[in-house]
C-alpha cells in the first residue's frame, strides 16, 4: 500500500470521495427547507406575476398557490380535456386560452396562461358549454379569473383507437399547439385552474395542498447514498491492494514450490 502506484490511487480515491462528499452535502442543504411556506399562504390570493413569470417552472411550494388574473379569452381556442374527476365523478374540463393585460407580468409582448374554466359531467355538456363560451368570447370582453396555480401534467399520447386529437392530460404545452394567434406568445408552463366556472359549467374541486413537511427524506435518502459511495471508493482501493499483494504471495509460493527462490533463480541446497 505504500508503494507509489498505490499511494497514487489513494489520492484519486480522495478526490472521487471527496465529489461524492460535496454531492452529498448538497443534497442535504436541499432536504431541509430552510424557509417553510406559512400555513395557509396558498389561499392569499396573489397576482399571479407576482408568483411566477412566463416560460418558468412552478416551484413546489406555491403548487395550488390562488392567484388572480386579468385579461380576455382568444375565441376558437375553447378545448376539451377528457378523463377529468371531479369528487370521484369522470367528466370533462373545458379550457381556454387567456390573454393576460398589459402590466400583469414583467414579460414584454403578448402573453397567455392556459385555464380550465370548468367542468362538464358529459362530452355534450362541454361541447354546449364551449360554444356558448366562442360567443361570449367574440366580444372580447375582460374578465378576472381566481383560481389556483398547477404544475403541467404533461403531454401524453390519445389512447389507442382514439381521436389523435383526444387530450387526457392539461399541459399548455399540447394546448399551445392548437391555439391560434401564438406569434412572439409567452405562455406560462403551469396552468390555472378556475374557482369559479365560466359558460354554465360545474365549478372544479380544487381543495388548498396539504402542508408539506418541511423535511424532503428523498433528499436525505440520496445524501446517504453519496455518503456510502464515498465509503465504498476507499473499500474499493483497500480490495485492490489486497488482491494484489495476495496475488504476489501466491505468485512467490508457486515459485518456491518449483524449487525457485524469491529472486525467480535455482533454490541450492545445504
Amino acid at each position: 500500500m505504500l508503494r507509489p502506484r498505490w499511494i497514487g490511487m489513494l489520492l484519486l480515491c480522495l478526490v472521487v470521495a471527496g465529489v461524492f462528499a460535496w454531492l452529498g452535502q448538497w443534497q442535504l442543504a436541499r432536504a431541509v427547507q430552510v424557509n417553510p411556506t406559512a400555513p395557509g399562504a396558498t389561499e392569499q390570493v396573489r397576482p399571479i406575476g407576482d408568483v411566477v413569470q412566463p416560460g418558468e417552472y412552478l416551484n413546489d411550494p406555491l403548487v395550488g398557490q390562488r392567484v388572480e388574473a386579468s385579461g380576455t379569452f382568444v375565441p376558437g381556442d375553447f378545448l376539451i380535456v377528457e378523463s377529468r374527476y371531479n369528487d370521484g365523478v369522470k367528466g370533462y374540463w373545458v379550457t381556454g386560452q387567456l390573454r393576460l393585460d398589459e402590466g400583469e407580468t414583467e414579460v414584454a409582448g403578448p402573453v397567455s396562461v392556459a385555464v380550465a374554466v370548468g367542468w362538464a359531467p358529459s362530452m355534450d355538456a362541454a361541447r354546449a358549454a364551449v360554444e356558448k363560451l366562442e360567443a361570449e368570447a367574440s366580444d372580447h370582453d375582460p374578465v378576472e379569473v381566481t383560481g389556483r396555480l398547477i404544475a403541467d401534467e404533461g403531454p401524453v399520447p390519445p389512447p389507442h383507437g382514439a381521436d389523435p386529437q383526444t387530450m387526457t392530460r392539461m399541459s399548455p404545452a399540447a394546448l399551445l399547439g392548437r391555439w391560434h394567434d401564438v406569434d412572439e406568445l409567452s405562455v406560462f408552463r403551469p396552468y390555472l385552474a378556475s374557482g369559479e366556472p365560466f359558460g354554465g359549467l360545474e365549478a372544479i374541486s380544487s381543495p388548498a395542498p396539504e402542508e408539506g413537511s418541511t423535511v424532503n427524506w428523498l433528499n436525505i435518502f440520496y445524501a446517504v447514498e453519496w455518503a456510502v459511495f464515498a465509503g465504498f471508493a476507499f473499500y474499493l482501493w483497500y480490495r485492490l491492494a489486497k488482491d494484489a499483494w495476495e496475488k504476489e504471495l501466491e505468485d512467490l509460493t508457486d515459485a518456491e514450490a518449483d524449487g525457485e527462490g524469491p529472486d525467480g533463480a535455482a533454490a541450492t541446497r545445504g
